[in-house]
């Protein structure tokens, strides 16, 4: 598995990219367009996306719309807009986190480092995080209940893996909200309780009576049996 694809439009800036990231042990593989980052997706499996904006043909925004129906794989944005409307619309499409042009390559390994760390972890050895009748495949960041393959992306998919990996325990709003989104996002957390009526309608039976993801009153969240 390949650590990172690059898609960039820009050869100078893409070359330099993918320089710092081998320079700093990962292994990468750069395009040029859209269409050939989905290609690549295709024919390879990679931990992580670095996809720019303002690409030919498919932009970033489209691209990722395309990605996100058979693929959850983390993605981080690239681009030289520094409004919120476009850092929102990037965060809706479903990117994981969004970075301004021009920007430090420290910084941007250090959140390449902190997504593959809150996305695979520890538990990366082990490929699979399951409870029950839910499976995450972490090489193809797919998603299985019983034998069916549903469709879970995003940060949606970040939700149920933080679940995963904290079964059974009450997990506050915040905590919850800062391990997906991060504590400096522009997002609000009430954005939270939007993601996780969405997860419940893909892997609950009955979203009104869930069996996964309990409610717990005024404090937050907890994934597994319910408290009595």
């Amino acid at each position: 598995m390949t650590d990172i694809l690059i898609v960039e439009d820009n050869e100078e800036l893409g070359a330099l990219i993918r320089d710092f990231l081998v320079r700093d042990g990962f292994t990468v593989i750069w395009k040029t367009t859209g269409e050939e980052g989905l290609n690549a997706l295709k024919n390879g499996k990679f931990r992580l996306m670095l996809l720019d904006v303002m690409l030919p043909g498919f932009d970033g925004y489209e691209t990722l719309r395309i990605l996100r129906k058979d693929l959850g794989l983390p993605v981080i944005m690239m681009s030289a807009r520094n409004d919120d409307q476009s850092k929102i619309l990037g965060l809706d499409v479903g990117a994981d986190d969004y970075i301004e042009k021009p920007f430090s390559f420290p910084v941007l390994s250090s959140k390449i480092k902190a997504i593959l760390r809150r996305n695979y972890g520890a538990e990366e050895e082990h490929k699979e995080l399951s409870y029950k009748d839910i499976r995450v495949d972490l090489d193809d960041m797919t998603v299985r209940k019983g034998d069916k393959l549903i469709q879970v992306n995003g940060k949606e998919l970040d939700i149920l893996i933080y679940f995963l990996k904290n079964p059974d325990k009450v997990i506050h709003k915040e905590v919850l909200f800062n391990a997906v989104w991060g504590a400096d996002c522009i997002s609000e957390i009430s954005t939270l309780t939007v993601y996780i009526r969405w997860l419940r309608e893909k892997i609950e039976d009955d979203p009104k009576a869930p069996k996964y993801i309990h409610t717990v009153w005024r404090v937050g969240y907890k994934f597994g049996e319910a408290s009595d």
